[in-house]
């Protein structure tokens, strides 16, 4: 094991998903067939939304920002997870596991910060909808966006700002793929009690109060809508919100049961953390899509106009 000045420990060993050859090449193969499908149709939402003037309103504003940091934040694990299905080494350097730590929870906390964004949109387009042109102009929906971004920000700084103080002499090797808070803070050579707690109410108490006020947010708003007049619109906005919901337990599941325990290891965590970082963020813009068909109809039209589609 490399030593070095500062934190004792230079690099992390990731024991990654498998140790057999024949399941880290089926994996391999699984994921890069995952990764070529869906995420150039993740790139064609935000380029139909963009380019579509039928999509301006705040919601597919909002979606579009939505596949945006779902690309970023498949960017910041999956690439390392390939290239380490090829190599017997698979070892990451203090700094790129910092830098790991740093972009996972920035991306994931603008993207908690963001779904309250988008639930706020469809309290204003559902509860007052004649104000809502006004409410939600495009400053505000840059404002929320920007917020979002801060909030992300904010989130993982002090998270990262606590980790790097820690000093690391010892064991090097995560039972993983990436690396997370949950097993890098168990490497120190401290007493982590307080950072543990810490952790806890920074990443696991606020991810489930967040998830529980999204939940009831959108269960206000389907009763509202069920007690309303059933006309066309208003069952459009239904389905809309049943959307968010499925998006909000798709992503809020796997973090709440990572960080919302103590942080030791259990049987599904490398399953829970595949889908959590990989498969469930790249699939948030694609399940909107399917529900979409105004969105469905403008990608038909954008690959029309460079003739990859010729359907009606």
């Amino acid at each position: 094991m490399e030593r070095g000045n500062s934190t004792g420990v230079t690099e992390f060993v990731l024991l990654g998903l498998s140790q057999t050859r024949e399941i880290q090449l089926f994996l391999f193969v699984l994921f890069l067939v995952f990764y070529s499908m869906i995420l150039p149709a993740n790139i064609l939402i935000i380029l139909a939304i963009q380019g579509d003037p039928h999509l301006g309103s705040p919601m597919y504003f909002f979606l579009a920002n939505l596949a945006f940091l779902d690309i970023c934040y498949c960017s910041v694990t999956p690439p390392k997870m390939l290239a380490d299905f090829f190599s017997h080494h698979k070892n990451i350097s203090y700094g790129g596991c910092m830098a790991q730590l740093f972009f996972l929870h920035f991306l994931g906390g603008a993207e908690v910060f963001l779904l309250m964004g988008m639930a706020f949109d469809r309290y204003v387009a559902i509860c007052h909808p004649l104000r809502y042109a006004s409410m939600m102009s495009r400053e505000v929906c840059c404002a929320l966006v920007g917020v979002a971004w801060a909030g992300g920000f904010t989130h993982s700084i002090l998270q990262v700002a606590l980790i790097i103080r820690l000093p690391f002499c010892g064991p090097n090797e995560l039972d993983n793929f990436f690396c997370d808070i949950t097993q890098v803070i168990k490497l120190a050579c401290t007493d982590i009690y307080m950072l543990e707690f810490f952790m806890f109410f920074n990443s696991g108490l606020a991810t489930l109060m967040c998830f529980l006020l999204l939940l009831i947010s959108y269960g206000a708003l389907l009763v509202r809508l069920r007690a309303g007049d059933p006309s066309k619109e208003m069952s459009k906005a239904a389905s809309t919100c049943i959307t968010h919901i499925i998006i909000v337990f798709i992503m809020f599941g796997p973090a709440i049961y990572i960080y919302c325990r103590p942080f030791r290891s259990f049987p599904l965590d490398k399953v829970v953390a595949v889908f959590h970082t990989v498969v469930f963020p790249l699939m948030n813009p694609m399940i909107y899509t399917l529900r979409n068909k105004e969105i469905i109809s403008a990608m038909k039209r954008l690959l029309s106009r460079h003739g990859l589609w010729s359907g009606k």
